[in-house]
């Protein structure tokens, strides 16, 4: 590959698997890595006996904090499931595991990512085909994470709303808008990589023999001098 497109094109890839792997950790290991969040008025949520006035979801795990600010998170796993019911639990709403599943394909992603960025190190115009074929997969990829980011986030809206008596406010957070940004940025390494095997086989083209060779054609004018 060119190098004009070389560094770029493993800079997107390590950056953008850089934020794939940080995403792909999220709740309950980095509380501040969640996909999307709800806050609670003061007192009118229980989970279990404690008062709830904030729930996060993440990755492998949903957490919720008390009104001391206490954070209490599920045990980590593939397709958590979460109940909510006001205080006086007249209401119970519930988030199943079919809608954070999904979720699972985060780390999926990431891996196809640490992939694309391994072969990216290549010279040979194969290798660098490889990695930019590599790099549109794990950006399809996260697009169908970041999709289930958004159907978790508008199902979790939903039914929060349903809750009697108490109010609510549902956003998106940081794991959220970082799987986008890594979305865009393998969209870019992958048209940058593919663009760099494009124009070194169009720099090995010019460099065919036959297309080097000066012509020893003689002009027809020459027929009729003489010898």
């Amino acid at each position: 590959m060119p190098r004009a497109f070389c560094i770029p094109g493993i800079l997107l890839l390590f950056i953008a698997f850089a934020l794939s792997f940080l995403t792909s950790i999220s709740l309950p290991y980095l509380p501040a890595l969640d996909i999307t969040r709800t806050q609670f008025g003061d007192g009118n949520i229980s989970s279990g006996q404690q008062g709830m006035t904030e729930l996060r979801f993440g990755i492998w795990a949903p957490c919720y904090y008390n009104q001391n600010g206490d954070r209490t998170c599920g045990e980590a796993s593939h397709g958590y499931s979460f109940d909510i019911s006001n205080a006086d639990n007249t209401t119970t709403v519930t988030i199943g595991s079919s809608w954070t599943r999904g979720l699972a394909i985060h780390p999926v992603a990431t891996v196809v990512t640490f992939v694309a960025l391994l072969l990216s190190f290549s010279q040979q115009v194969t290798v660098t085909l490889f990695a930019s074929l590599t790099s549109f997969l794990a950006a399809f990829l996260t697009f169908t994470a970041f999709a289930c980011d958004i159907a978790l986030y508008a199902y979790l809206r939903n039914r929060v709303k349903k809750l009697s008596g108490v109010d609510t406010n549902t956003t998106t957070r940081a794991g959220f808008w970082l799987t986008f940004v890594t979305f865009i940025l393998l969209l870019l390494a992958g048209c940058t990589v593919c663009f760099g095997r494009r124009r070194d086989r169009m720099s090995g083209a010019k460099k065919y023999p036959a297309m080097s060779q000066p012509s020893t054609r003689k002009p027809f004018w020459s027929r009729f001098r003489k010898n």
